[in-house]
């Protein structure tokens, strides 16, 4: 039997009487793609919070690769954290550093990897994002949202983790550039042979990078399966998020 390299059982979490998490169980098998779709402040980004070790749930366990990390820290927590790579929403770059310093923050911080290893690698990781030469030495803010978001991507890669975190990975992009960073994401997590997990809810993305779907909707899973079956889900809350309708199950709190 295949140990999962993800697993949530019974994860609760709340912020005070508001309750964020309401008892999520996710099992994640090795090379799979989830994505967890679901509307703003339905718990999608408490969630990877959870797995990452920011946020401590307040009841249920998680595990990575068998092991129990709910409430490790010091260098066990750091030891965990090394099989992780992340893809911020807004890429999420320093400004302060060039790009391929960007790049090889984690290898040069947290490895404590030299400068001129850590840069051949990070040059490596951004080729394979479709950055060459010219850009290793630009700021970020004279880099456009697409590009950004491709630094954003070769830095989640640059040691070569086991798993890697999407989080609302094509937002702020058009349609068409959004589209080029999912086939981006796609190649990528093949090439590296990672396990993702991802939040979003924009459904093309969803579609693209996912081989099976979970939707999160007041803070359970309600539906969860593969891509191939989210359009016959039979559920009507899942019908109305994938479709985008203003009618349904699902009410918006529209305030004057």
């Amino acid at each position: 039997m295949t140990t999962p390299k993800i697993e949530l059982r019974g994860v609760k979490k709340r912020f005070g009487p508001k309750v964020v998490l309401d008892g999520i169980d996710l099992v994640i098998n090795p090379g799979e793609s989830l994505v967890v779709i679901g509307g703003s402040g339905t718990g999608k980004s408490v969630t990877i919070k959870c797995v990452l070790g920011i946020l401590r749930p307040d009841e249920g366990k998680i595990f990575v690769d068998g092991e129990e990390v709910t409430h490790i820290n010091g260098r066990a927590r750091d030891k965990v954290l090394r099989k992780f790579g992340m893809l911020f929403q807004g890429a999420a770059l320093f400004d302060s550093l060039t790009v391929w310093e960007n790049v090889a923050f984690g290898l040069i911080q947290g490895r404590g990897m030299g400068r001129r290893q850590a840069r051949d690698i990070a040059v490596e990781k951004l080729a394979k994002v479709g950055l060459g030469s010219e850009v290793i030495n630009l700021s970020p803010s004279e880099l456009s949202g697409g590009m950004q978001k491709r630094v954003g991507l070769a830095r989640a890669i640059a040691a070569d983790p086991d798993i890697i975190f999407f989080d609302e990975p094509t937002t702020g992009l058009d349609p068409i550039m959004a589209d080029i960073i999912n086939d981006l994401i796609v190649d990528t997590v093949k090439d590296v042979g990672a396990t993702t997990l991802s939040i979003t809810h924009d459904m093309a993305s969803a579609r693209k990078i996912a081989d099976r779907i979970a939707m999160l909707y007041k803070g359970k899973i309600i539906w969860h399966g593969p891509v191939s079956e989210i359009d016959n889900s039979g559920n009507p809350y899942v019908d109305q998020f994938i479709h985008g309708r203003a009618e349904g199950p699902i009410k918006m709190e529209v305030r004057g």
